[in-house]
């Protein structure tokens, strides 16, 4: 019985992981493509420090409670726009969706139970509320600890104690590379600690609806055959057209709203226009060459004849002054 073993040792963190992992990729696809839409649209402004977590929170399956809450922590400037609000409300049914997709193939497949009528709400709302409690306590239990450690870190990084090891104490990258090493250490690791925490109570709520689930009948074989056809549709001819004019739908929205809201330079920051230097001709530049060598040879010469003649003439003053010695001369 190699099914009732594995679903005997089947930790409340391991259901957690498997279930939430898989829900984010089932549904990150398609709330991807609506949220790169909205922007598109100029519907929604997001501050550039926080892509990674508005990414994080909406790749989770309860992108609905779990933007809200980060919203409420940062005094609403997580982002701005209509669009935001819009996001969210369309993230519920996608979520919901992944949720019952991915629940009934686990609960098939892991803990050969049958899936329950209505499992993908039962599982989002009963994780989105375990998310609307747990998050605000991440969020305040991570950043105070975080503050706490930086500040300790860089108190330890001035020590005196340190001193004796240099002339004039820790140099300055080396005493930042401490601070990161100790504040980052303790920040990730109390993050994992939390963040495993949540995950298991989630856990064990999918494994307390498992109990209420009925034991599934039939070979392994044939649970492998049911968990399979669940992912194919019945009309496949209707789900490729679906799909394939989905697609050509968001190709001509994003056609038609990028080049409006594409960024491009103001005008008092444009760039003067460079042209491409002509082509470079050696035997051109030769003859150039040499015909400004003569030319300049040529005044030089000038200047050398003028120079010499201004030289064997007497100037002016010198014939005055030879007159005016000779008059002085005469008794």
């Amino acid at each position: 019985m190699p099914m009732a073993s594995e679903r005997d040792t089947l930790s409340p963190t391991q259901i957690g992981i498997s279930v939430l992992w898989s829900t984010c990729w089932t549904g990150l696809p398609i709330k991807l493509p609506l949220a790169v839409l909205i922007l598109a649209m100029d519907l929604m402004q997001l501050e550039a420090r926080l892509g990674l977590a508005f990414l994080m929170l909406f790749a989770s399956p309860i992108t609905v409670f779990g933007v809200p809450i980060v919203m409420l922590a940062l005094d609403g400037n997580f982002g701005e726009g209509i669009g935001l609000l819009l996001l969210l409300v369309l993230s519920i049914p996608i979520d919901i969706w992944a949720f019952g997709v991915v629940g009934s193939t686990f609960f098939l497949e892991h803990l050969r139970k049958e899936p329950l009528p209505r499992l993908g709400l039962t599982l989002w709302w009963k994780s989105a509320v375990v998310g609307a409690f747990f998050l605000p306590i991440l969020w305040v239990v991570v950043g105070t600890v975080t503050e706490t450690v930086m500040s300790t870190s860089h108190s330890l990084a001035q020590m005196e104690a340190l001193r004796h090891l240099f002339d004039t104490g820790l140099p300055v990258a080396e005493r930042i590379g401490l601070e990161v090493t100790i504040w980052g250490t303790v920040s990730l690791g109390l993050l994992l600690i939390l963040l495993t925490i949540g995950v298991s109570t989630i856990g064990r709520i999918i494994r307390d609806v498992a109990a209420l689930a009925t034991p599934a009948s039939g070979t392994y074989q044939a649970l492998i055959t049911r968990w399979d056809l669940m992912r194919v549709p019945r009309d496949q001819a209707l789900f490729v057209t679906t799909v394939v004019g989905t697609g050509v739908v968001l190709c001509v929205l994003f056609w038609v709203f990028m080049p409006v809201t594409t960024p491009h330079p103001h005008e008092c920051c444009l760039k003067p226009e460079v042209k491409a230097p002509a082509p470079f001709k050696p035997m051109e530049t030769l003859a150039r060459s040499e015909q400004q060598i003569n030319q300049l040879l040529a005044q030089v010469e000038a200047l050398e004849a003028q120079k010499t003649a201004s030289m064997t003439q007497p100037t002016g003053g010198t014939k005055a002054e030879t007159q005016k010695t000779s008059e002085n001369a005469v008794p």
